[in-house]
């Protein structure tokens, strides 16, 4: 690092500071103090060959805890191009006032063989003593800045919790006069609008499109840059946070908790309490797809084994919309893998479950029909008599609720298993659901027979000859051979849909060692 006592011409750049903007308007400011101070000091070290750069790097309104400083960037860019020599501050907490920062400095510094003087500091940055001293001097400058810090965040919190109104710019319906809030009757008129609309019309985005019909839109503004701001249609974010602000209700908020205010309120408790459960609602809804056009019979009930909500999903193949129960991995913590399992199925043992329930306390004659009720019949039944449903690896209970007594809970022996790139439910035999059919699965079982028929009068044809015939390999012909002497009650029930749910196209047509004996075949489709 070039020391300010060399030779030859050092160049030297004045590098001024401040944190806030109040007083810069002023014809001679704090920055003009600094400027001054540091020019008289490099003029009285003329003849040590300090010569003034012209450039001015002064950065008006900024803090000095970051390097975040337009100026400052300049100034080191400048460096690092070899046109400064020497930065000269009035003190050292206007460069930085962050260790970490300093350090970065100093490397630049380093680098580039420049140097940097304080003129109310003494002290050399060129021997060990020097560095010691001055990171000395920038640790009470952190300290202080940090001390300053807290001190203003304890003023807030302790001003906000006596209702103060601490600065920004004002939400609708209020103005700040003398630092307070103070209604300003039109404005509010339109917030109460705003609240009242959104409790008719039951939407954010309908009540968007309603305020633009209605020509309601944000209040103009100019900031403090002169640049006019608002006068626009409301957006949907900031009508939600319209909404939900209780500076409305005349509270201050402050890290999550509110405290009577010093302003006085537009909206009333109640109809402030009615748009917050319609604004929770809604959400809800959302998340469980109450309003999808496909709805969920399940939603708001599902469970996973690890306590992750199962709201409803979907994913949409050619031509076809299937509907899912799926784990929500929103929670970082766990990393289990999720449950996935088809809504239909699903809903299909609630169903049956719910109709044993019923036939149980009602007898088989009741009233309550769920085979022909309408999904909003099926879902009032699901919300009075069911409270839960976990789905497990092994099971899915479902606990009920009882008019009198604790809950009681119905474990389904429905297990988890893949079938192919899903995840179905394995039923037992007593639980399946009979009319879920397979038409993968029939079309492969009628292509075997099929095949079985052209062998019966094939003559003296080959098998290849036979397989030609039909546009099939050999092997493939072989594989349906096999296949059509399945045991007549499996076929059937394969034509009934009532198969075991790992039984799929692929996994039959992939049993090379399907054995002749029919209950042997049973045994290994999972027939039991």
């Amino acid at each position: 690092m070039r020391r300010p006592t060399d030779s030859k011409m050092i160049r030297c750049a004045v590098y001024t500071r401040k944190s806030d903007e109040k007083g810069l308007e002023q014809e001679f400011n704090s920055l003009d103090a600094q400027r001054e101070a540091c020019e008289a000091y490099i003029a009285s070290q003329r003849h040590e060959g300090w010569k003034l750069v012209p450039t001015a790097y002064d950065d008006g309104g900024l803090s000095g805890g970051n390097m975040d400083r337009p100026a400052l960037r300049q100034l080191l860019a400048d460096i690092k191009a070899n046109k400064v020599d020497c930065i000269v501050v009035y003190k050292i907490d206007r460069l930085t006032r962050s260790l970490a920062d300093f350090a970065r400095i100093v490397e630049i510094l380093d680098q580039s063989d420049a140097s940097f003087v304080s003129v109310t500091q003494a002290f050399n940055t060129t021997t060990s003593m020097g560095r010691l001293t001055l990171n000395v001097l920038l640790s009470f400058a952190q300290f202080e800045r940090e001390v300053t810090s807290e001190r203003i965040r304890d003023k807030i919190a302790a001003s906000k919790a006596r209702g103060m109104w601490m600065g920004g710019v004002p939400p609708l319906g209020y103005a700040v006069e003398s630092r307070k809030l103070v209604v300003v009757p039109e404005d509010a008129a339109t917030v109460r609008i705003i609240y009242q609309r959104y409790l008719e019309l039951g939407s954010v985005l309908a009540l968007a499109i309603d305020l633009e019909t209605r020509g309601i839109r944000s209040r103009p503004r100019i900031d403090r840059n002169g640049v006019e701001r608002g006068n626009a249609a409301f957006s949907r974010g900031a009508l939600h946070l319209m909404l939900q602000n209780r500076l409305y209700r005349g509270e201050m908020v402050h890290k999550g908790k509110a405290y009577p205010g010093e302003h006085d309120a537009i909206i009333d408790q109640a109809l402030f309490d009615q748009v917050g459960a319609l604004i929770a609602q809604n959400r809800n809804n959302h998340v469980d797809g109450v309003h999808a056009s496909e709805p969920s019979l399940l939603v708001g009930k599902v469970w996973d084994s690890f306590g992750r909500r199962m709201p409803p999903s979907h994913s949409v193949k050619p031509g076809k919309r299937y509907r899912y129960y799926a784990s929500d991995n929103r929670d970082a913590r766990l990393k289990e893998r999720r449950h996935r399992v088809p809504a239909a199925e699903l809903e299909a043992i609630v169903l049956t479950q719910l109709r044993k329930r019923i036939d149980s306390h009602s007898g088989p004659n009741s009233l309550i029909a769920l085979d022909t009720a309408t999904y909003g019949e099926q879902r009032r039944l699901v919300d009075e008599m069911i409270e839960r449903i976990e789905v497990h690896q092994d099971r899915t209970e479902l606990v009920f609720t009882e008019m009198a007594g604790d809950p009681v809970c119905i474990s389904v022996a429905a297990t988890l298993i893949r079938r192919g790139n899903e995840t179905r439910l394995a039923l037992p035999p007593e639980e399946r659901p009979t009319g879920e059919r397979d038409p993968a699965l029939i079309k492969l079982v009628a292509k075997a027979h099929i095949a079985r028929e052209a062998l019966a009068s094939a003559g003296e044809k080959s098998i290849a000859d036979l397989a030609a015939e039909q546009g099939l390999s050999k092997d493939y012909f072989g594989v349906l051979l096999r296949i059509s002497y399945l045991a007549p009650d499996i076929v059937a029930a394969i034509l009934d849909g009532g198969q075991p749910a790992q039984l799929t196209r692929q996994r039959l047509a992939r049993t090379t060692n399907l054995p002749i004996d029919w209950q042997q075949q049973r045994e290994m489709l999972g027939f039991g």
